[in-house]
């Protein structure tokens, strides 16, 4: 079989390295011949824009609607943005047109990926699947409104063109179904982590870490995460933070990412009195997330309850199970779900910092909870890791397939 993604952001960003790179290679390792055709932050830099990456074809194609430089990242707007949106809109086009893919999968409802994905489907006559990972009209970064129409009105009518539909919330599952979409042409594919990435590490690597960034003799709170106000309320966390670190003295929040919130949470930690009990860690590599995860005593997941958070399976999750640190969100989405009964994790309500503080003093402050849930972690992740989860989608494509002929 063959599988084209279409994709609108690059293979280093949350849901390219999270979902669709380890999606990518897991059919690869079933024998499938995969390739991706994607856009990408910095593409006017990149050395090479065509590539093999653990037998997947990669082909970047064209700039993104977004520019990361660093740990900051900047928006195009008005003429410029739809300069680079119809050039994406053109070569994600060409890329599908040229494909001889059987299956075209379109990661995010974008104007830019389902237009392609839309004419591969009507003059190349490809089964076209549609993967939903985001409330695109909650998470979104939109400068003018007539952005936003453009985003709401493909994530809106793209899955009645689709011939099938993923998603990894149950929220986005019951949001399809109520727009008239059938149940059956939706499969729920959860989130989940790649084994390759997140394998134990050297521990005099996570104590180097530690040594450098002056964690010793610290407690830990980590988030790691994208910092962007859609969906990502970094605040909440510094507020219930301070109640922490009036508690528990020597703890440390360890913000590990970047976003265009960057350097504003910054000066909102300093203004907060906290710019010495709040360490930014800017952008990092992919391979040295496990040991930012592992050099924490706890990860947090910080949201209010709206349609961004109840749209979003977190990544982290999956992340801080495989890293064997107890992990705190809040109860929003599919979260308690996932956490499973025992609970793999600790609940706070939504959008109340007082209540997640008491959430991460509850697991600094008792080890012995914090090692029950890292032996619940541990068990429950065995079932979200992608050579686990790839199973399903891949008896999809084949009915997909089967059904056609």
């Amino acid at each position: 079989m063959k599988i084209l993604f279409l994709l609108t952001q690059d293979l280093e960003s949350p849901s390219g390295l999270g979902r669709y790179l380890p999606m990518a290679r897991e059919l690869r390792r079933l024998g499938h011949q995969v390739s991706v055709a994607a856009l990408h932050s910095n593409f006017q830099e990149l050395p090479t824009r065509r590539f093999e990456r653990d037998g997947v074809d990669i082909h970047y194609v064209a700039p993104m609607h977004v520019r990361k430089q660093g740990s900051t990242k900047s928006y195009y707007s008005g003429t410029r943005l739809l300069g680079v949106a119809a050039g994406a809109t053109w070569q994600l086009s060409r890329a599908a047109l040229s494909s001889d893919a059987d299956i075209i999968h379109i990661g995010k409802p974008h104007p830019m990926n389902s237009v392609a994905g839309l004419l591969s489907k009507a003059l190349r006559g490809k089964r076209l699947f549609l993967d939903c990972d985001d409330y695109e009209a909650g998470v979104g970064h939109f400068r003018s409104a007539w952005e936003k129409r453009g985003v709401v009105a493909f994530e809106e009518r793209m899955p009645s063109r689709a011939d099938h539909i993923t998603t990894n919330t149950y929220f986005t599952f019951n949001r399809l179904v109520g727009q008239g979409i059938p149940p059956e042409r939706i499969t729920y594919i959860s989130n989940g982590v790649d084994r390759l990435r997140f394998t134990p590490p050297d521990l005099q690597e996570v104590d180097d870490l530690r040594a450098r960034l002056g964690l010793q003799e610290r407690q830990v709170v980590a988030y790691v995460g994208s910092l962007g106000r859609p969906g990502h309320p970094i605040q909440l966390l510094f507020e219930a933070f301070k109640s922490v670190h009036e508690v528990v003295a020597e703890s440390l929040l360890l913000v590990v990412g970047g976003g265009e919130e960057f350097e504003r949470l910054q000066e909102a930690a300093r203004q907060m009195g906290l710019a010495d009990a709040i360490r930014f860690t800017g952008r990092i590599t992919p391979e040295e997330v496990v040991l930012y995860y592992h050099a924490a005593q706890v990860s947090i997941d910080p949201v209010l309850d709206d349609s961004a958070a109840r749209g979003r399976s977190p990544l982290k999750l999956f992340e801080s199970w495989a890293c064997e640190t107890p992990f705190v969100s809040c109860d929003v989405g599919d979260r308690r779900i996932l956490l499973g009964e025992p609970l793999a994790g600790l609940l706070a309500r939504p959008g109340d910092a007082a209540s997640l503080a008491d959430q991460i003093l509850t697991v600094i402050q008792n080890p012995e909870l914090a090692e029950r849930l890292r032996q619940r972690g541990l068990e429950r992740v065995q079932a979200y890791y992608w050579d686990a989860l790839i199973g399903d989608l891949d008896a999809l494509y084949r009915r997909s397939l089967r059904g056609s002929r």
